[in-house]
């Protein structure tokens, strides 16, 4: 059994102040490319993780081989199997970028055992069991649906900190929309190879740190969101959208994650906006910046790659506006 998972752009969490009783919320959008892929075959016991030659970051290799014997061990210990299974990964993309990596893995590799035990979860249902959705459901429901995501975060019943995924009990909150994505428009992401990288201890703090953000921050945010963001998606209104965009690196939380980006990083967004850019994001802590483009302004690729070092990585692709796919062999 094979399955192919999108990736995504977290494009902002909403309320990370909580004065009105719930807490997080968050958009995103599932993307084509990259992908991860990973075949999986039950064998006599054990976990088994295996990369075709052409990957070779080791780190990333680790990470990857790290995430899958955890995930499958939590699905095997929630239904009590001991099989064994080996896992090839086929295509990987890059961790800590992001890109969403961390969700997607995990939720893959409980997906693959879940069907091969004969048991259809949601991803909901598979996410808590892996500890994932504790903070933001976006990867959860863009593995599970694809397309551009709400979520509804968490009642302050459910949860009362300021608490990233990794270190979140919580469930993984409810869904509240999900819209498709405009086929026609294109999307390029560009990461810089820079040193920063937010994960553990150091992203707990951050949340401690700067929470809670400006209650007016959240108000305006959810206002840009809901009266403009979406309504402008489905008008397939490419520019008032991207101006929604913008507009969301100035606000709440998103805007201490772009404050504390190294100036490669900012540099970075700036150069877009001058180059013609419609609207230039960070998805979640970065360093991967985004920005919706069309043929109108299609020359925002060429000028992002001669701008960019050779060491960074940059790639178009578009919006995928399903889930995850579940192939046989």
């Amino acid at each position: 059994m094979l399955i192919k998972t999108p990736s995504r752009l977290h494009m902002s969490l909403i309320d990370l102040n909580s004065s009105y009783g719930r807490i997080d919320g968050g958009i995103g959008l599932a993307l084509k490319e990259p992908n991860i892929i990973i075949e999986s075959e039950e064998i006599e016991n054990g976990i088994l993780v295996e990369f075709p030659e052409n990957i070779e970051n080791k780190e990333l290799i680790l990470e990857y081989t790290e995430k899958i014997e955890s995930a499958a061990k939590q699905i095997l210990s929630f239904f009590n199997s001991n099989k064994g299974f080996k896992f090839t990964v086929h295509s990987v993309y890059l961790n800590h970028s992001g890109l969403g990596s961390g969700t997607q893995i995990k939720l893959a590799t409980a997906k693959l055992i879940s069907e091969s035990l004969g048991k259809s979860l949601t991803s909901v249902e598979l996410s808590t069991i892996v500890g994932r959705g504790g903070t933001s459901g976006i990867g959860t429901f863009c593995f599970e649906h694809g397309g551009f995501i709400v979520d509804g975060g968490h009642s302050l019943k459910e949860k009362n900190d300021y608490l990233p995924s990794s270190v979140s009990s919580a469930k993984p909150p409810k869904l509240i929309g999900r819209y498709d994505f405009p086929e026609e428009w294109d999307i390029l992401v560009a990461v810089p190879n820079v040193d920063y990288s937010v994960k553990g201890a150091k992203e707990k703090d951050i949340f401690q740190k700067y929470c809670p953000v400006p209650r007016m921050d959240v108000e305006r945010l959810s206002h840009i969101i809901f009266m403009n963001m979406v309504p402008f998606l489905l008008e397939k209104d490419i520019i008032g959208f991207s101006k929604c965009v913008e507009e969301v690196q100035k606000l709440g939380f998103k805007k201490i994650e772009v404050k504390l980006q190294p100036d490669t990083t900012t540099n970075l967004m700036q150069f877009m906006r001058d180059s013609g850019a419609y609207g230039v994001g960070m998805s979640s802590f970065g360093p991967a910046i985004y920005t919706i483009y069309d043929k109108n302004n299609k020359d925002i690729v060429k000028a992002t790659k001669e701008y960019l070092p050779s060491d960074a990585t940059i790639f178009t692709t578009k919006a995928q506006n399903h889930g995850y796919e579940l192939l046989d062999k």
